[in-house]
């Protein structure tokens, strides 16, 4: 997993009013918490961090005031609903080698078995424990040749050496669904007609 390096200041104006001011500056509000430390309120820059977000549970290394070192990752983002800029962000304190519980996203790939069947994700994120910093970016699944009535459960999902599940083992992650498309057309073709006949 790649640690993106920020530039963070700490920050003595709390409220709407500094938020607005900090984002106007093209910056984010954040809070950096954990390890039953005291919550340190940070200005960090919002370009450098919405890129460095794209990518899920990013490690990031956080410069504060040029005098101490902190590693974090993402525990809450808030967004503008509309225009989609980050308003605030919730970071984690980490440290190297500790273990952390964490939603990865799961992708599917492969054909499922002919027939118009659906993949329904029924998790799209599977919770796992992993090393701060070795949180795998993705899972991947394949659902090659898979017939409807099928499911992928979490046990059944391939993890990373030193990644464990932080979810039951038995859980459904992925299924497959029969289409009912054609069926529900014909069923309604028939009332049609007794409607008709009636």
């Amino acid at each position: 997993m790649s640690e993106v390096k920020l530039a963070a200041q700490t920050r003595t104006e709390f409220g709407k009013g500094a938020a607005r001011r900090i984002r106007r500056d093209s910056k984010v509000p954040g809070v950096l918490y954990g390890h039953g430390s005291d919550p340190l309120h940070l200005t960090l820059p919002g370009h450098d961090l919405l890129l460095a977000l794209r990518t899920p549970n990013v490690l990031i290394s956080l410069d504060i005031d040029g005098k101490t070192n902190e590693l974090a990752i993402p525990k809450s983002v808030q967004r503008d609903p509309l225009k989609g800029f980050l308003e605030h962000v919730d970071l984690l304190l980490v440290k190297r080698g500790e273990k952390v519980t964490v939603e990865v996203p799961v992708h599917a790939e492969g054909e499922l078995a002919a027939g118009g069947n659906l993949l329904e994700h029924v998790l799209n994120a599977l919770p796992v424990e992993a090393e701060a910093t070795h949180i795998p970016e993705a899972l991947t699944v394949s659902v090659e040749g898979l017939e409807a009535g099928a499911s992928v459960l979490a046990k059944d999902v391939k993890l990373p050496s030193g990644v464990t599940l932080a979810v039951d083992e038995d859980a459904v992650v992925l299924q497959v669904l029969q289409a009912q498309v054609e069926e529900a057309v014909e069923g309604e073709a028939a009332e049609g007609e007794e409607a008709a006949e009636a």
